[in-house]
């Protein structure tokens, strides 16, 4: 298994601060996105830089990679998690693996304990064999999803470790199961799936598996339950004179018309092109924001010159 420098990967030094991660993700992210770049291996880096973002945005998560960083920094191939080795997240519930992310990620993320309640753990009052009856225990596994994918149901495949007592012993096993995820998930929902948890023991029934859906960052839209928005830059004169702007969508392109004299911070609402919900789509908000050149040629610097010098415009006029 080949260790992955999310560092690397993103670019950053390993102290960057949670701001330049983001703003190496989104640049990264805007390049290799499928939907933007034609390229054989585009999907693949996308899903790497994006594993990395998960791992390097979250407190918990990069402390722990931080400190494995140490055993597998220098090595390439061949790298496995230092004896006895547990990932200690709690934010996450973090016990299996999905194909969206690399087997580095599952291996490093999937040692996570099933959360379990107390009645459901034979030996949790001290027995050495149940007598009775007793329900299996419930796993909890995490399961990265891209916006795209919340457009229409998907199927997707996850492993995770089951539980189940043999001989009077609790033993986990790894389970491979297709899942079907539905349309218009959103970001922490989670989703039940009856008996497919750890195995009951004694004739008990078997525990159940929840989903905990977490939507993979995207390197144009931020959500909002079920609405998106978007950032939409505007030169200066684009804001003044007004003009039409092609916006992306998660299922395409729509043209909008800009109206003279927008500022920075307005929103225009782009309706029914968010996330699917069971009453129609949520919506997607373009937010204006203003952007000058940042190295105009020298006409663009003469048209400015002439422009302050006839401009009656004062912007701190309220101070007076």
């Amino acid at each position: 298994m080949e260790f992955k420098d999310y560092y690397a990967i993103l670019g950053v030094a390993k102290d960057a601060e949670l701001k330049e991660i983001k703003k190496a993700y989104r640049k990264l992210a805007l390049e290799f996105h499928p939907d933007m770049n034609a390229a054989d291996d585009a999907e693949e880096k996308f899903k790497e830089v994006a594993e990395a973002y998960e791992v390097l945005k979250d407190t918990e998560k990069r402390a722990e990679y931080d400190e494995l960083r140490k055993y597998g920094a220098g090595q390439k191939q061949g790298f496995t998690p230092p004896p006895g080795w547990q990932s200690g997240s709690q934010n996450t519930h973090w016990d299996g693996n999905s194909e969206d992310f690399s087997d580095f990620f599952n291996s490093v993320f999937s040692a996570r304990r099933s959360r379990q309640q107390p009645h459901n753990d034979p030996f949790s009052q001290g027995y050495t064999r149940a007598d009775y009856p007793m329900t299996g225990q419930d796993a909890e596994l995490e399961v990265p999803i891209f916006l795209e994918d919340t457009l229409h149901s998907s199927a997707k495949t996850v492993e995770f470790m089951q539980s189940e007592v043999i001989n009077a012993q609790l033993v986990k096993k790894k389970k491979t199961l297709k899942v079907k995820i539905p349309q218009g998930v959103v970001d922490g929902q989670r989703i039940r799936l009856k008996g497919q948890g750890g195995k009951g023991s004694q004739g008990g029934e078997n525990g159940d598996l929840y989903l905990h859906i977490r939507l993979v960052p995207h390197p144009l839209f931020d959500v909002q339950g079920h609405d998106l928005t978007i950032t939409l830059p505007l030169a200066p004169w684009e804001a003044i004179l007004g003009t039409e702007i092609t916006i992306p969508t998660l299922d395409g392109k729509v043209k909008m018309t800009v109206q003279p004299n927008s500022q920075t911070g307005q929103k225009l609402r782009i309706k029914g092109k968010g996330l699917k919900r069971k009453s129609g789509n949520g919506d997607l908000f373009a937010v204006l924001k203003i952007v000058n050149p940042p190295e105009p040629d020298e006409r663009t610097l003469t048209l400015w010159n002439e422009l302050a010098k006839t401009s009656a415009f004062d912007p701190r006029k309220e101070w007076s």
